[in-house]
Order: structure tokens, then C-alpha cells, then sequence
């Protein structure tokens, strides 16, 4: 039934990123959903239960500026506005960022459409908590490796990134679309002023159960000189 629900997306993105407009296809799949022509197969409708998890640790603080990674139907997002983070969530897809603001009316949510590719100047360094969950995933190549690197440029000095991803080994094939990071394009989260808190494999609940990364990580506050 998952794959039945991805065909679409799967052609789209093949689609798109022939063309070499590698994240064009999300507004074309939002819109055909909207038209009730297609399924977004990610739209759960609830928050991320990793997501979940990750908020109910012990001794974790909430609080700060939040920005969400693909926010699709604005699920996650509300989520964080919740646990009180003044909340920023963006897609590169209108009709999503458009879908969220009425399923949430008068959310404390700032909902905008906008580009990990090409993220808003002022977005640099200002947030407290980044959360990417299952875009960079969709992406390969120079899309891929540049969204892992816009996701840290967008953490502000002691902020934390926290990253959900399909897994798999280095060994493995990337199979179809969503395509698993492997440990080492986990790891590429932490470049430059980055380090891994916390980083793991879990299976999650679906049926059949399906291997994930659940990674934080900190940007390291950097005193210049006196």
C-alpha cells in the first residue's frame, strides 16, 4: 500500500530532477493531493513520532526561536509552537504552506513558502532549533549535499539541529525514492562548527517496521577573539 501511495511521487520526482529542478515536483504532488487527484504519502496528519520522542526526553528545555525543514501540512510545527518555541515552518510548495495555515487558523505559526536550496538570508544562524525530517531524503546528488549543508547554516551558535532520515548501510542500495542516508551523510550534518549528541538507528512502528536515524546536534558557540 506505501508503494501504491508513492508511484505518483516517485514519478514526479524522477520528472523533476531529469529536468534538473530537483525539488519542483513537491508543488505539483501537493496540488494534484489538493484536487484529490493524488496522496501526499508523508501527510500523517499527526506529529512525528520520533519528533515526539525526542521532545519528551528528560531534562530537555523548550523554548526559543524553531524553524521547520518542509513543513508540509504543518503537523510538526505546530507541535513545537506548543511546547512554546516561537515557530518559523517552511515548503517549497505554496498549495502546503497554503494547506497548513487552514488547517491551523490563528496558529502561532509563521508559515512560509520558501526553499532549503536557497533559504532567506536573514534565516542564517537564527534559530535555536532546526528540525529536517525526511526532506533531504527526497533529494540526491548536489540537491543532497547542499541541504544538509543549508540545514546547519540555519542553527544559531548553541542551537541544536535535529535530523530524522530513512537509514541504511554504506553497502546497501538506495533502492527507490526515498532514498536512506547513510551514516556518513549523517555525520556531514556536523561539518565545520557542529558536533553529534546523539545519533542512532531506530525501527519505528509502521508496518513492516522501518530502520531510521534520529540524530541531534549542536553548534558550537564560538568566542572570537578578545
Amino acid at each position: 500500500m506505501a508503494d501504491e501511495k508513492r508511484a505518483f511521487a516517485r514519478r514526479l520526482a524522477a520528472e523533476s530532477i531529469a529536468a534538473g529542478e530537483p525539488t519542483a515536483w513537491f508543488e505539483t504532488l501537493y496540488a494534484a493531493a489538493e484536487a484529490g487527484d493524488a496522496v501526499v504519502p508523508w501527510a500523517d496528519l499527526e506529529p512525528n513520532p520520533l519528533l515526539v520522542r525526542w521532545a519528551a526526553a528528560a531534562g530537555r528545555a523548550h523554548g526559543g526561536a524553531a524553524l521547520v525543514v518542509g513543513c508540509g501540512l504543518g503537523d510538526d510545527a505546530e507541535f513545537l509552537a506548543g511546547l512554546g518555541y516561537r515557530t518559523v515552518a517552511f515548503d517549497v510548495a505554496p498549495t502546503a504552506v497554503a494547506g497548513a495555515r487552514r488547517r491551523f487558523p490563528g496558529s502561532a505559526v509563521e508559515y512560509v513558502a520558501a526553499d532549503l536550496l536557497d533559504p532567506p538570508a536573514g534565516w542564517l544562524g537564527a534559530f535555536d532549533l532546526v528540525f529536517e525530517s525526511y526532506t533531504v531524503q527526497v533529494l540526491q546528488g548536489a540537491a543532497r549535499a547542499a541541504a544538509i549543508a543549508n540545514c546547519g547554516a540555519l542553527v544559531a551558535p548553541g542551537g541544536e539541529l535535529l535530523v530524522l532520515a530513512r537509514a541504511r548501510e554504506d553497502a546497501d542500495e538506495p533502492g527507490a525514492m526515498p532514498w536512506p542516508l547513510t551514516r556518513a551523510e549523517m555525520e556531514a550534518f556536523a561539518t565545520g562548527d557542529f558536533q553529534v549528541v546523539h545519533l542512532e538507528a531506530v525501527h519505528d512502528h509502521e508496518e513492516p517496521p522501518v530502520r531510521r536515524w534520529t540524530a541531534t546536534l549542536r553548534r558550537r558557540v564560538v568566542e572570537s577573539a578578545a
